[in-house]
C-alpha cells in the first residue's frame, strides 16, 4: 500500500518537473531578482498613509540590502472612508475604508516606464459608542492595509523585472 501511495506521488510530480514553472525568490538575498528589487528608489509619498506605504515597500523591497538605485517608484495614493451601515436614528454603523495606490516602476538609466499599474486593498470598520476605538481601528485598517498593498505592489514590481530581464541572471 505504501509503495502504490509512493509512485502516485512520483506519477504526479514528474508532469510538473517540465511544466516551466520556478520559484521566483530562488537564490534568496543573492539573487538577481532580489537585488533588482533592492535597487529600487521609493521617494517620498505625501500623508500618513504614504508613509505606511512607503516603510512597508522599503521593508519588502530592501531584503538584499543596500544598492545603487536603478529603478524609481512613483506612488500615488487615494485613501478613502465610506460609511457602510446607517441606522434608523441617521447613525453609521459601519464603514469601508478603502486604500489605492497607483504607480510606476521608472528606469533610472532610460528614462523608461517599465510597469505602469494600480493596486488596492479595503476594509471594513465597526463603529462603535466609542469614538476612541472607532479611530483607533480605522487607524489600526490603514496600517494593515498599507501593509497589504506594498506586498501587492512588491509582487507586481517583481514580476515585472523577472519579465523585462532585468530581475534574471545566472543563477
Amino acid at each position: 500500500m505504501r509503495m502504490r501511495a509512493a509512485l502516485m506521488a512520483v506519477a504526479l510530480v514528474v508532469p510538473l518537473a517540465g511544466c516551466g514553472l520556478q520559484p521566483m525568490y530562488a537564490g534568496g538575498a543573492s539573487s538577481s531578482l532580489a537585488q533588482g528589487l533592492a535597487a529600487v528608489d521609493v521617494p517620498a509619498i505625501p500623508g500618513r498613509d504614504g508613509w505606511l506605504v512607503r516603510n512597508a515597500l522599503q521593508e519588502r523591497l530592501g531584503v538584499a540590502g543596500e544598492t545603487t538605485p536603478q529603478y524609481r517608484l512613483d506612488v500615488r495614493l487615494d485613501d478613502s472612508l465610506e460609511a457602510l451601515g446607517v441606522l434608523n436614528d441617521d447613525t453609521i454603523s459601519r464603514e469601508r475604508r478603502i486604500l489605492r495606490a497607483r504607480y510606476q516602476l521608472v528606469d533610472l538609466a532610460t528614462g523608461e516606464i517599465l510597469l505602469d499599474a494600480t493596486s488596492g486593498s479595503d476594509a471594513g470598520i465597526d463603529v462603535v459608542s466609542s469614538e476612541y476605538a472607532t479611530i483607533a481601528a480605522e487607524q489600526r485598517a490603514l496600517e494593515n492595509l498599507a501593509e497589504d498593498v506594498a506586498e501587492r505592489m512588491t509582487r507586481r514590481i517583481a514580476l515585472a523585472l523577472r519579465e523585462n530581464g532585468r530581475g534574471q541572471g545566472s543563477e
